[in-house]
């Protein structure tokens, strides 16, 4: 009976102990609230605690590495990192040539586009001549008015400055994650409502990946996952507001001011003349 029970004892440390170890590669900037490095330089968001919810249901263990986004592929092709997040086959297509790169389905859809002041909301995009920019950032649909001179971009070390830009009415509008800008201005900027997203604009939707070079199998666990735990997903995504409000016109507004602005609708129609009813 005792090589049963060393047999068994075995088992069940084993896979903790023997757990494989992987690196991900994560992007050195503050992008709330999907993700971003606190003052200690740890990794937190809604990526993190995804991320590691799978590391738990999958028996490995995750390491994260923070490095400036420019970095991050060939730090993935040199093989000092094994995922990638996020990332997206639609993505730097010249710097991947030549890699194979084995992409998750899709974690979190989002929106790119230009946040005005309210006053400016609902104008062409003739309206613009100054878009604001984090450096790095392409401004998808507004190509051809860039290449005619149409419109000048205004480059910002990152959203802070970008957001101030815009702020201080020295940009027209300022291009960014619709659901990250807006996080920005109601909960670090203390500006809610400061800014809001023109859909009328050119903007850009899709969706952030789990990626790798050399471990397809590892990407295929984590489809497994995501499909297998969608509830959970789903309410981890609620719960930062990743996805908040993307199919509405209130697209990265906190829910408090749908709500108001909801009521105010409501109040006004039930205001309205019969006839305007009809």
């Amino acid at each position: 009976m005792k090589p049963v029970r060393l047999c068994l004892l075995f088992a069940l440390v084993a896979p903790g102990a023997l757990a494989q170890t992987y690196v991900v590669g994560v992007e050195d900037l503050p992008f709330a609230p999907h993700y971003s490095l606190d003052d200690e330089g740890q990794y937190r968001g809604f990526a993190r605690e995804l991320l590691d919810a799978f590391a738990a249901d999958s028996g490995v263990s995750l390491s994260y590495k923070a490095l400036a986004v420019d970095q991050l592929l060939p730090a993935l092709q040199r093989g000092e990192i094994d995922l990638k997040y996020p990332d997206s086959p639609h993505w730097a297509a010249a710097q991947k040539a030549g890699m194979t790169l084995h992409y998750s389905q899709a974690v979190v859809d989002y929106v790119d586009g230009v946040l005005v002041a309210p006053q400016r909301k609902g104008r062409t995009l003739a309206g613009i001549h100054r878009l604001a920019m984090v450096q790095g950032w392409t401004p998808r649909g507004y190509e051809q008015a860039i290449d005619s001179g149409q419109i000048q971009l205004s480059y910002s070390e990152d959203l802070r400055q970008m957001i101030r830009q815009a702020l201080k009415q020295d940009a027209d509008g300022a291009y960014f994650n619709v659901v990250v800008a807006t996080h920005y201005l109601d909960n670090i900027r203390a500006r809610p409502g400061a800014l809001v997203f023109d859909p009328k604009l050119p903007h850009t939707r899709g969706s952030f990946h789990l990626s790798s070079l050399r471990h397809p199998q590892l990407i295929t666990r984590f489809d497994r996952f995501l499909a297998e735990h969608a509830a959970q997903v789903a309410a981890l995504k609620a719960s930062y507001r990743v996805e908040a409000n993307l199919d509405s016109e209130y697209m990265g507004v906190e829910q408090w001011k749908v709500d108001f602005l909801e009521r105010q609708k409501e109040k006004a129609g039930a205001q309205a003349p019969a006839s305007s009813r009809q």
